[in-house]
């Protein structure tokens, strides 16, 4: 699960303690903390001065929505990658800047945001129709079931 050594494999059952990511030249899993009520998403990884480059936050909403976030309080350069109710990717933000109080918007339907550090989506190829695997994504809703 070592994103700086290059692209992990998303393999085993799943982990409400790891996300999973494939797509055609994609496999990885991050370890992540699970943002799932507001206080949790408000406070996200504010206040924090790093984050290993396996480790990720997934937020989760109840129901798709429009998703706004801002990096207010946050110390850490983050990709944003948001993804519907399916769990497919829909939009990443790369690098977004510390403590920027500028909405970054994710757009419509958007039921899931996993942050990550700054960079990663690029290097390893984390674009719009990648899919994830967690948990909390219904496996009658996903793209790619946990079962």
């Amino acid at each position: 699960m070592v994103a700086s050594a290059g692209p992990g494999l998303a393999a085993g059952s799943c982990s409400a303690a790891r996300v999973d990511l494939r797509g055609p030249d994609l496999r990885q899993s991050f370890a992540v903390e699970v943002a799932d009520d507001a206080a949790e998403r408000a406070q996200g990884l504010m206040q924090r001065p790093q984050m290993d480059p396996d480790r990720g936050m997934l937020f989760v909403y109840e129901s798709p929505r429009r998703a706004q976030f801002w990096m207010k309080d946050t110390l850490i350069p983050l990709d944003m990658i948001f993804a519907d109710s399916a769990g497919v990717v829909t939009r990443v933000h790369a690098d977004a800047v510390p403590l920027d109080e500028t909405p970054i918007d994710g757009g419509e339907g958007v039921r899931f945001v996993l942050e990550i550090n700054a960079g990663l989506a690029k290097r390893l190829g984390i674009a719009p129709g990648v899919e994830l695997r967690h948990p909390a994504i219904s496996d009658a809703a996903a793209a790619w079931p946990c079962h």
